[in-house]
């Protein structure tokens, strides 16, 4: 009876945690073997975001006035040790040259291998929560029985562009392998869990893999090994803290300076793939120009639809970039603007002389290299990032990854992100006085606050916000743009968060609102006509699963979830594991009831009225009946330790019973 219950386990947690896509019973075919609804067979791929990879030193490298030195496999991110005790030993490990993107002379590093390499970035007692990424994620699938080799991570060398992550490490070559490997392994296709920078290199991959593969195969490998997409978090038009970062640097939230951070993010090609851009302007269609004029010397350039100069921001909320240039030198500022030691005074009016110019660039204009050749005379930074721009990005022989992403070709797509958090969407420059690389300063930053704009000290800003704000990383207009992949007609619903908002709705599902087939056009935001309480957090659900035959499209929207990614500081690192867990945690408790796994299932949904606890962490105790809560699925059972009631209120031991239901 064991094994059997042991068995059924896990064949329910992938039915669970894997959500059970198939709900028109279709079967995938590889390798000669019948995926055929058996889901146990589904292996799950993690590609993490930017700075969610350890790396490890690849050299050895004697520091000077610190016991501490790196030898071969020691830890360089993150080792908050050696960053304190030996800070410019460290960032001979960690920086790049800015030109052809290899290691310095006397360091290199490489990213680490294993679900290990993403679980946690700096493991220690107290490093260690603080740096944890994916290891609440891979504690809940071993706690629910997943076998080891169905979850493979795929880390990658995060300080790099996507060309460079070819050219240097064949990354999307041994991701490629990867995906064959896990079929022949397991027998079935396997689903993508990406987050945040994870889902640009996942679009890369393919577009790279059009090229790699005969056309006619193209879409028959992708079904064969590819079941699902999960995005979280996606920046899939850019977030404007990229250009923050380029000019006043982001810390990371380590005790470095802002110049320093500045100088190291400066040097990485990645630091660019998170670039704002437009909506509204694509490049060429690299697919043919490889057929027609071979892969040498391609160039994209942007091709714009008339909305964007009738758009005054590019389609964003605001001005990404605005910019005090200086137009004359004083004996102050002099060292902080060498090249401008050419302009005369009298090549300059009593106008110019009197103030400096404020510039202010669109996301189009920070994309497409206005912005950064604009700084040339004044930065030293902005020749070397226009060369960053133009070499990795717009002259990608595979893609340019700063341009809008339309729907992937995979059968089921999830698009999953946080909303209502205040989120930086555009900023002020203006010159320091001080030398490179701290000679910018941040004079003010404007905020996306549900709907509406404000400035750093308050004030009311405008421009065109939208209907919600970001993630506290990524603005909504970014995060959003999956809505764009749903068709004409979307059934919306919304649900409460918690379990605990409404438990007695929780039952009969009137806490749960639906408006099926709601008018979509494509490029307009969807907003729903629905209520919200002020008690809780709710997630709204978008789906579509009839636009494109065969394949089916969810984006679900979580209040105050929280993308986290470390540019915001040790803090948030912890609230990384906040939209991962709501995430993780809602699907597993909404396809506990799943019922569209058979051939014969009505809804190609699962349906969100009837949602019951699935850990013992989300049993409670209900005061007004004296009882625990959810008596279908919690039980009163104290163990040695419980301070309160809520503590002794655990899920009921599984029975042969519940699993055939779940079944």
């Amino acid at each position: 009876m064991n094994e059997m219950l042991r068995g059924a386990s896990r064949a329910v947690l992938f039915l669970l945690l894997f959500q059970g896509l198939g709900g028109d019973g279709s079967e995938f075919v590889g390798d000669g073997r019948d995926f055929g609804g058996d889901y146990s067979k589904l292996s799950g791929i993690i590609i993490p975001g930017f700075a969610s990879t350890q790396l490890r030193a690849w050299s050895i490298l004697d520091c000077p006035y610190s016991p501490l030195d790196f030898n071969p496999l020691d830890l360089v991110w993150l080792d908050t040790t050696k960053l304190l005790s030996a800070v410019n030993c460290w960032l001979k490990c960690i920086l790049l040259d800015p030109y052809n993107q290899t290691d310095h002379p006397e360091c290199k590093s490489r990213p680490d291998s294993g679900l290990s390499a993403i679980t946690e970035l700096d493991p220690g007692y107290i490093t260690g929560p603080l740096s944890s990424v994916w290891k609440e994620w891979v504690k809940w699938c071993i706690e629910f029985g997943i076998e080891a080799n169905a979850i493979i991570a795929v880390p990658y060398d995060w300080r790099l562009s996507p060309k460079m992550l070819e050219e240097r490490d064949l990354y999307f070559h041994k991701l490629k392998l990867t995906f064959e490997t896990a079929l022949k392994l397991r027998g079935g296709p396997s689903i993508v869990f990406a987050h945040s920078l994870g889902n640009n290199v996942f679009r890369y991959f393919l577009e790279w893999l059009k090229l790699e593969i005969a056309p006619k195969h193209y879409f028959q490998w992708l079904d064969q090994h590819i079941h699902a997409y999960f995005a979280v978090g996606a920046p899939l038009l850019g977030a404007p803290d990229t250009i923050k970062a380029t000019l006043s640097g982001s810390t990371f939230g380590l005790p470095i300076s802002e110049g320093t951070a500045r100088v190291m993010c400066n040097s990485f090609g990645s630091s660019l793939w998170m670039m704002p851009f437009s909506k509204y302007c694509r490049g060429d269609d690299v697919y043919w120009k490889h057929f027609s004029k071979g892969n040498g010397g391609v160039h994209h350039s942007y091709h714009c639809s008339e909305q964007e100069p009738q758009s005054n921001y590019s389609g964003w909320p605001t001005y990404i970039a605005n910019i005090e240039v200086p137009l004359v030198h004083d004996s102050a500022g002099y060292d902080a603007y060498p090249s401008l030691s050419e302009v005369t005074h009298e090549n300059l009016t009593s106008m110019e002389c009197g103030l400096p110019t404020q510039l202010s660039f669109s996301a189009l204009e920070t994309s497409d290299g206005t912005f950064f050749k604009a700084i040339e005379d004044y930065d030293p930074d902005g020749k070397r990032l226009s060369y960053q721009l133009n070499r990795l990005y717009h002259s990608d022989p595979v893609l340019n990854p700063l341009t809008p992403w339309d729907r992937p070709p995979i059968k089921t797509v999830f698009c999953i992100y946080g909303t209502d958090l205040k989120t930086e969407v555009g900023y002020y420059f203006a010159p320091s006085g001080k030398p490179y690389p701290d000679n910018w300063i941040i004079t003010d930053v404007i905020y996306e606050i549900e709907g509406s704009l404000f400035s750093r000290s308050g004030n009311l800003v405008d421009g065109d916000p939208g209907i919600a704000s970001g993630d506290e990383t990524v603005p909504y207009h970014s995060l959003s743009w999956c809505k764009s992949w749903l068709g004409p007609k979307v059934n919306i619903t919304r649900a409460p968060q918690d379990l605990k908002v409404a438990p007695k709705a929780e039952h009969d599902g009137s806490d749960v609102q639906i408006d099926t087939n709601v008018e979509h056009n494509y490029g307009e935001d969807i907003i729903p006509n629905m209520t919200r309480s002020q008690r809780g957090k709710y997630i709204t659900y978008y789906e579509d699963s009839e636009s494109i035959p065969g394949k089916r499209t969810a984006v679900w929207e979580l209040d105050k979830g929280l993308q986290g990614q470390c540019i915001k500081g040790w803090s948030l690192w912890k609230k990384n594991l906040e939209v991962l867990s709501i995430f993780i945690g809602e699907t597993l408790r909404i396809e506990k009831m799943l019922h569209d796994i058979h051939p014969n299932a009505k809804s190609s949904f699962v349906t969100k009225v009837k949602r019951g606890p699935l850990r013992d962490e989300d049993c409670y105790w209900d005061y007004g009946k004296a009882r625990c809560a959810w008596p279908e699925y919690c039980e009163y059972r104290y163990v040695f330790g419980d301070v309160h009631l809520g503590q002794s209120c655990r899920i009921k031991n599984n029975s042969t019973d519940m699993l055939s239901h779940y079944l």
